[in-house]
């Protein structure tokens, strides 16, 4: 049954609530209730399920603000609808069969592949799909530095559209909810080269 345009976005976020989904493709552009706000009612409720937002082609400032309110990845339009149905499909297959072996560890990092599970030092950590993903790259090669332009190719599977800007977005994402509570953190930044994880007792020997 089609729906008045007007009451899109309340309707959206009953129905999440009612069948919770593995995939939502999320238009910002939604009246009464945005995407936005829907966006960021999906993550309060630590809604696993992976989220790709459409965008106004030349919106910068919203694909940065629905990343960074737990989005996974964007579209801008106008796009194709071959595009599209690529994207939900990259999305899709993230996590769906193990890659590596179940249960990766790192210090007190402890990753679970199959579940998707995280824990740090005993707690429980809530990623979002992408956020998961980005650390999956990092946790299976420790020590090892990553340029940002590897982990948009590994994560997002672009082959010609790096977004730098993307990747810090995530890192950053990332560093807040694996440090907190923590007094040392994994993620480190090497000068005009990446990231790496590496253990506290590294810390002095590699260049933040």
């Amino acid at each position: 049954m089609m729906r008045p345009r007007s009451t899109l976005g309340r309707w959206g976020c009953r129905l999440i609530s009612n069948i919770p989904p593995d995939l939502i493709v999320l238009d910002l552009n939604l009246p009464s209730l945005d995407g936005f706000t829907v966006l960021a009612k999906l993550r309060e409720a630590k809604s696993p399920a992976r989220v790709l937002i459409l965008t106004a082609r030349g919106e910068v400032e919203h694909r940065v603000k629905g990343l960074k309110a737990g989005a996974d990845d964007y579209l801008a339009k106008p796009f194709s609808m071959e595009e599209l149905v690529a994207r939900v499909e990259a999305l899709s297959r993230r996590g769906a069969t193990p890659t590596a072996a179940d249960l990766l560890e790192f210090g007190d990092l402890r990753v679970d592949v199959h579940q998707r599970r995280v824990t740090r030092a005993g707690k429980l950590i809530a990623l979002s799909p992408r956020e998961f993903d980005v650390l999956q790259v990092l946790v299976q090669e420790p020590s090892r530095v990553f340029s940002r332009t590897e982990l948009c190719e590994r994560v997002w599977q672009r082959d010609h559209e790096y977004d730098t800007r993307t990747v810090e977005i995530f890192i950053t994402r990332l560093r807040k909810k694996l440090d907190e509570g923590c007094n040392c953190p994994l993620i480190h930044t090497v000068r005009s080269m990446g990231y790496t994880l590496r253990p506290p007792e590294e810390n002095e020997t590699l260049p933040n």
